[in-house]
């Protein structure tokens, strides 16, 4: 209940404005009376006026010194102080012309008693006279003017005073006696027996209190039993959270565990959090050893500005995975928090190890592979070769033609395309062997065949991890070796660049540029380069291989394919 305030403030504010209006009333009649003090004595100078007047007729031909003295005096009289007081700006404007008419006047009348022209001093003296009457009465009717305004001043504060006095009456009757005699009755009925009573609402603190205090004492008992089932409620909603929590925790667990971690997999694990726990934003930022960073949004995405995230990071056994950045507008359940990155941090180091155990296994399986091809294809076309080489020395001449000679080269060049091939294929099966990384491996192909040439090979990888499997590896890197070696060996390049990154459209870009002859040369030995068999691994990879002329010179062959998760919003 919204409460005006204390009822002590009010009354003492009542009283306040009483003894404002009083000691009003008192001032006022203090300055009134303090600009009355000079009344009496400027109508006592003002009279005085006139009787000098006549005196300094009769005494005009005593003699020169007591005429001035008489007029010295009359001036003494006529610039006293009390006189002043009528060029105040708080004096009626006729009062102050009055006053300043006797001054323009008295200047004639002393010229007069000065020449002892006493003929025209006595011709002027009535008219003097009447002038300094009219001050005089001026000056009367400015004193009954402020004694008018004193009265009538008390008239309407006292008449404030019984205004207020009245209020605070039907104030204390309305305010205080009646919502007494409420609780005065709901008292009683608590003294029957009866403790469910409603109490009187009053507006005041004081009385608040008193009629809180009433209710509590008549709801204790049933506030006791009352306290008791909220106990019990609460301890049963504590225990279903608890149980909602863990069972948000094991769903998720399920599903983050099964097969491999699959990004789409973490991101409804933080949309489920995110609107279990009521956050504003939420995502998960994955380290990698490389030092890269992918990062997953919930729903809600991600502001620009967030500073008032919370993190909670991504710890086992003291390796760090990443974090959980969190922004909510309401306080964090941090055990929920912290077991929630606790099992992500479990769950990317069981898909890593699952990762490396796959890439591990596909690698000694292609060690297998090619010690087989070493010992079986290779000694083949080793054995088939040197055939073909005895069979031409052997060959009667008279079995010699031109169909028979171009058999037998076909049949060499083959054998020797194929047994490069088998050469090639074995030294990619080496380098994934020793980088199960593919960037790694790239590094370590280009470096192999920096030794091999002057051409400067340069390499941009900008390929988060995920987006690759271990078995795409291989096509990634015999393709990108064969498109490599052909520009090498017919482009006639000084520079070849690969470059590795995530379009815009979310496909994976693998570009070989050089600054080589073009394109031209690829239609012609469009079978002895093997693009027929990079056509297969693009299709392998469910992409597409293309051939495109740089604009200033040289060739680029561009491998698109789908990565096999979607990208990451990050």
């Amino acid at each position: 209940m919204l409460k005006r305030g204390s009822l002590t403030s009010t009354i003492l504010g009542l009283m306040l404005v009483l003894i404002l209006l009083s000691s009003s009333l008192a001032l006022y009649a203090i300055v009134n009376l303090s600009f009355s003090l000079g009344d009496s004595r400027a109508i006592n100078a003002s009279g005085s006026l006139r009787m000098q007047s006549y005196r300094l007729l009769m005494l005009n031909d005593s003699g020169k010194q007591i005429v001035t003295d008489k007029i010295k005096e009359f001036e003494n009289t006529l610039n006293s102080q009390v006189l002043q007081n009528s060029l105040k700006w708080y004096t009626p404007k006729t009062l102050s012309n009055q006053y300043l008419l006797v001054i323009d006047k008295w200047q004639v009348m002393r010229a007069y008693a000065e020449a002892a022209n006493t003929q025209k001093y006595s011709a002027s003296l009535k008219d003097f006279v009447d002038t300094i009457d009219i001050l005089v009465m001026e000056i009367e009717l400015f004193a009954a003017y402020k004694l008018k305004l004193l009265v009538l001043s008390q008239v309407i504060g006292l008449t404030l005073m019984l205004i207020v006095a009245g209020v605070a009456v039907i104030f204390t009757r309305r305010r205080v006696v009646k919502p007494l005699q409420l609780l005065m009755d709901s008292a009683l009925t608590i003294s029957q027996g009866n403790f469910k009573v409603d109490m009187p609402k009053t507006d005041y603190i004081e009385l608040t209190a008193l009629s809180n205090a009433l209710k509590k004492t008549a709801s204790e008992l049933s506030n006791l039993y009352e306290d008791l089932e909220n106990q019990v409620a609460e301890k049963t909603l504590a225990l279903t959270r608890t149980n909602n929590e863990l069972n948000f925790l094991y769903d998720n667990l399920i599903m983050l565990h099964s097969d491999r971690l699959d990004y789409k997999a973490l991101k409804l694990a933080l949309n489920q959090l995110q609107n279990y726990e009521n956050l504003n934003f939420l995502r998960l930022v994955i380290e990698h050893e490389d030092q890269s960073q992918d990062i997953i949004e919930a729903s809600n995405g991600w502001p620009e500005d967030s500073n008032n995230s919370v993190c909670f990071h991504l710890q086992l056994d003291k390796v760090r995975k990443g974090y959980l950045e969190v922004i909510s507008s309401e306080q964090l359940n941090s055990p929920l928090f912290n077991n929630f990155a606790v099992m992500l941090a479990r769950s990317i180091t069981i898909h890593n190890a699952t990762e490396q155990r796959q890439q591990l296994a596909l690698m000694e399986e292609r060690a297998v592979i090619a010690r087989e091809l070493h010992d079986s294809l290779g000694q083949l076309l080793s054995f088939l070769k040197i055939q073909v080489s005895l069979l031409r020395k052997k060959l009667p001449d008279n079995c010699r033609n031109a169909e028979v000679e171009n058999q037998i080269v076909e049949i060499n060049d083959g054998v020797s395309f194929a047994y490069v091939q088998l050469r090639e294929l074995l030294s990619t099966f080496r380098l994934t062997i020793k980088e199960p990384n593919l960037n790694h491996a790239l590094e370590v192909m280009l470096e192999q065949l920096r030794s091999q040439t002057d051409i400067q090979l340069s390499l941009h990888y900008k390929l988060s991890a995920h987006l690759l499997e271990a078995k795409q590896h291989i096509h990634i890197l015999q393709l990108t070796r064969e498109a490599t070696l052909n520009a090498i060996k017919h482009a006639k390049a000084k520079h070849i660049v690969i470059d590795c990154q995530l379009s815009a459209l979310g496909i994976i870009n693998i570009a070989i540029s050089d600054d080589g002859v073009g394109v031209s040369h690829l239609k012609e030995r469009d079978q002895h380069f093997g693009i027929g068999i990079m056509h297969e691994r693009a299709s392998k990879l469910n992409g597409q291989l293309s051939f495109s002329a740089n604009k200033d010179g040289g060739t680029t062959v561009t491998l698109s394919f789908p990565p096999q998760q979607e990208p990451l919003n990050g």
